[in-house]
């Protein structure tokens, strides 16, 4: 049962439910496995707490 886990910044559930299909749907596709074996998971952080490049994301 593959399990993917996804670090980013919040986004809108309509964005998320795409990606989780698309996932899914790349992982049925490549190993041939039924879509209820694919787990997806969201780890959102506030743009505050990361930084890219010696500036937090909300200094961008």
């Amino acid at each position: 049962m593959p399990n993917v886990t996804i670090q980013q910044g919040p986004r809108t559930v309509e964005l998320k439910r795409d990606l989780v299909r698309r996932i899914t749907d790349a992982f049925v596709d490549a190993y041939q496995i039924p879509a209820e074996t694919v787990y997806v998971w969201f780890q959102e952080t506030p743009a505050e707490s990361w930084g890219v490049a010696g500036k937090l994301v909300a200094d961008r």
